[in-house]
């Protein structure tokens, strides 16, 4: 579970960075975003019209309160980079991007909850592993195109 929640931190930051994949600059909006990664989970899972109508918006409700955490954990460590930082500033920052990791987990439990009101343990279990083979994808796309245009990682 710990791996599958920093996959997702990691992807909600890396998203905003996310190039569209006609190899041009140009960014993939958060509707064109959510909807490749519906299309994908919904065939990956192999989710019925039904389950998907009734499993997205719960799903993307999470990703949405997930997004604002992980946004307000972005904006304090930037606040790190402060040269006049103090070390009870640090210790503010790093004990409220700690929390944030805690509300994420915590959520992601209460939303178990939820999807298991709508979908079976399996398809559960079917979806997470679309999500994370949507966001491998996606991750490699990434570095392909850096490759590809000589941008060093």
């Amino acid at each position: 579970m710990k791996k599958f929640t920093v996959l997702l931190v990691v992807m909600c930051v890396l998203i905003p960075k996310l190039w569209a994949g006609d190899g041009c600059h140009q960014r993939l909006s958060p509707e064109e975003f959510r909807a490749k990664q519906k299309a994908f989970i919904i065939e990956r899972a192999g989710l019925t019209p039904d389950e998907a109508a009734k499993f997205f918006p719960i799903y993307f409700e999470l990703q949405d309160r997930k997004k604002m955490l992980n946004d307000e954990s972005w904006e304090m460590v930037n606040r790190g980079k402060d040269n006049q930082t103090s070390e009870a500033q640090y210790e503010d920052i790093i004990n409220r991007v700690v929390d944030n990791r805690i509300s994420i987990d915590r959520l992601d439990k209460a939303y178990l909850d939820k999807y298991k009101k709508v979908l079976s343990n399996k398809k559960i279990y079917l979806v997470q592993r679309a999500e994370m083979r949507f966001h491998r994808e996606l991750l490699k796309e990434v570095r392909r195109k850096s490759k590809g245009s000589g941008v060093k990682r």
